[in-house]
């Protein structure tokens, strides 16, 4: 190489690390503090805790993750609710936030967070045992016309998006058949085993194991279109059941966040989401970017509240 076309090449070099080093120092803050209502182990935490592994070298960014349990999510909410709102703390959000907030009414709720970022739908399946006789969502729901009184369809917990989706289902398709609840999906997985339940609904990263070793069998997805992982699986709309679950994860701020702040995170986002090591990461644990920034994250988090409101008041859980 020639010396002029050398000197260019490294100027040309200089000018790419200065750049990046500017965009890495863009951030207004140097330590950020994540905050989730999940116990270590949890959904939300090992969530936090895998973008941050990859955020930080994205943004020169030293991100902390703090575990407050406690209220279903009142407590975190809460402390984020008192944090300075320059950027220094965000909140774990998922529909829990906003149910906690209906149903609980805490002091704090979601409305006293601000929506910046929605990264994340986490789908959930309607499955059944592998000896099951259901080979799709409509031998279900035909099982159940058939046999009133009989059929039995289980979710997590007695609020939970599962059983919303099941509730929904059950009136839509006109059908009569008891949602039974659980303590977990530990206790839902064995009732579906033994056969106590025709289905249960949950999350593919809750039934890996049991799909590994062929006990269970997945009817469909409550999404709007099929998973890149399980392309075979229909969405429950394609099979005539107009129901969808839009469980999200995204951060939320204090009110009157910084908008410089909201601008730096929401491109660190954009770009840790298109990195390959991050991809193969939240590919894995079946997550589906569906990144929105903060102005489309606050018209999403209206939209899931006033839905979420709405099937409350629809199924007795709230007054109407």
């Amino acid at each position: 190489m020639t010396h002029p076309l050398r000197a260019a090449v490294l100027a040309l070099l200089a000018v790419g690390v200065a750049a990046a080093a500017s965009a890495q120092a863009a951030y207004p803050q140097s330590r950020v503090t994540l905050v989730t209502h999940s116990s270590p182990g949890g959904g939300s935490d090992v969530f936090l805790r895998e973008l941050a592994r990859h955020l930080g070298p994205t943004m020169g960014v030293n991100f902390a993750i703090e575990n407050v349990t406690g209220g279903s999510g009142a407590k975190a909410m809460a402390t984020v609710a008192r944090g300075k709102p320059d950027g220094s703390v965000f909140y774990a959000t998922t529909p829990t936030y906003i149910q906690t907030t209906l149903l609980a009414k805490p002091d704090v709720g979601y409305t006293a967070l601000e929506p910046v970022a929605i990264l994340f739908e986490d789908p959930e399946v309607v499955f059944t045992r592998a000896e099951a006789p259901f080979k799709t969502l409509g031998d279900v729901i035909e099982h159940a016309r058939r046999n009133p009184g009989k059929a039995r369809w289980g979710a997590a917990n007695p609020t939970s998006l599962e059983r919303i989706a099941l509730e929904r289902m059950s009136r839509r398709m006109n059908v009569k058949v008891a949602v039974v609840p659980h303590e977990g999906g530990g206790d839902l997985m064995i009732n579906v085993l033994n056969g106590t339940l025709d289905i249960g609904v949950g999350e593919v990263e809750e039934l890996k194991g049991q799909l590994q070793a062929g006990k269970v069998r997945i009817l469909a997805v409550f999404s709007d279109k099929r998973m890149a992982l399980l392309p075979q699986v229909p969405t429950a709309r394609e099979q005539g059941v107009d129901v969808v679950v839009r469980k999200f994860r995204g951060l939320a701020a204090p009110r009157g966040v910084s908008p410089e702040a909201v601008k730096a995170l929401e491109a660190g986002l954009r770009k840790v989401l298109a990195a390959p090591g991050y991809q193969k990461s939240y590919t894995e644990s079946n997550l589906v970017p569906m990144m929105m920034g903060h102005d489309e994250a606050v018209r999403f988090t209206g939209e899931v509240a006033t839905d979420i409101a709405q099937t409350f008041r629809e199924l007795g859980i709230t007054p109407r």
